[in-house]
């Protein structure tokens, strides 16, 4: 009997030498040779990998959390704004004259103090809803009132939290220091009974940073919003990233001093209809149409669509990946057009 079971001992480890992985081998029997080979075996296992949905960069551990889009104000007077850089994807969109606002969803990361926040529109909901977003606002619209009291967007609204779960700031005059950290953002949404964890869609993006596209060279972009209100995007060679400037002024994090950097700038033209003696709009988001594609210093002129609530960027009817980082997605008006609208270095 003993012989019999030191006779299968030996074949076992003859068998393991001879190349098979059998990690079932008992420690104290396994020769130096062989805890190589295992060794060998385990380092080679890469770590399950997640890739943020909305921004491409990878890490291990995967989030459960449902996206925050929060509109911001973009006024003047409301610069620098805090927590952009912590956005995957913000949205520059005109609301009532020559005035943008932004709308900036949050996910891979969560700022520590966002705004100041101001109030929704329309089609700011829309752009949440399109991500399973949870909205947040301090005031509303008419139109956007009686979409958010309907039920069409779980939302927060500082307009009944000020001083509670939204703070005014002392070095800022309403309305233009309304304020809200990510601990009272998930503690007002949660007390309203809203469900905080959920699907979260996937966008495109290339697999590695190191991408190559082919178009021609788009290096300092500016975009015109009706001569009052000019964005300049530039593209910085030593990061492969663009930087962004209202004016002369750079725009940076107010908390930290640091530039916005991001990977994608999506520019769309779409039909704007002027609704009131306000200027409020109508902004069209679902219909597609012309778009331009800026990443790593190249510009493609593509086409925009509304794929389940979300702007993607489309060319020969396939999706265009998105290089990973953060996407600003420009809205302008087809009156004037991209054409009249941007203008940006084409030299191939």
């Amino acid at each position: 009997m003993w012989k019999i079971m030191n006779l299968s001992l030996l074949l076992t480890a003859m068998f393991v030498v001879g190349g098979c992985n059998n990690n079932s081998v008992v420690e104290p029997e396994v020769e130096e040779p062989i805890e190589e080979s295992v060794e060998e075996e385990e380092v080679g296992e890469a770590p399950p990998s997640y890739t943020y949905p909305l921004s491409g960069i990878e890490v291990e551990e995967p989030l459960n959390r449902r996206v925050i889009g929060v509109t911001i104000n973009n006024h003047p007077a409301a610069r620098p704004q805090s927590g952009l850089r912590d956005a995957d994807i913000v949205y520059e969109i005109l609301s009532e004259f020559e005035v943008t606002r932004l709308v900036a969803l949050f996910h891979s990361q969560l700022p520590k103090r966002v705004g100041p926040v101001r109030s929704a529109r329309p089609y700011h909901i829309d752009l949440v809803n399109g991500y399973n977003g949870l909205f947040i606002s301090h005031g509303w619209s008419p139109e956007a009132k009686r979409l958010l009291e309907a039920g069409e967007a779980d939302f927060l609204n500082g307009l009944f939290h000020d001083g509670t779960f939204f703070h005014r700031s002392s070095d800022r005059k309403a309305p233009h220091n309304s304020y809200i950290t990510s601990e009272h953002i998930w503690e007002g949404l949660d007390a309203k009974g809203y469900e905080l964890t959920g699907d979260v869609p996937n966008l495109s993006f290339y697999e590695s940073e190191d991408i190559y596209v082919a178009g021609r060279s788009g290096k300092e972009i500016e975009i015109n919003y009706y001569d009052l209100n000019r964005v300049t995007y530039r593209f910085v060679e030593e990061t492969g990233l663009y930087e962004r400037f209202n004016g002369d002024q750079q725009t940076i994090d107010y908390e930290t001093s640091e530039p916005i950097q991001l990977s994608n700038l999506l520019v769309i033209e779409t039909e704007h209809t002027v609704l009131d003696d306000q200027g409020r709009r109508a902004i069209d988001l679902t219909s597609g149409g012309k778009a331009i594609l800026f990443q790593s210093g190249i510009a493609n002129i593509i086409n925009w669509e509304n794929q389940k609530g979300q702007i993607v960027p489309v060319k020969d009817g396939q999706l265009v990946p998105l290089k990973p980082g953060q996407t600003w997605i420009n809205v302008v008006s087809t009156s004037p057009g991209l054409g009249e609208s941007v203008t940006y270095l084409e030299q191939p």
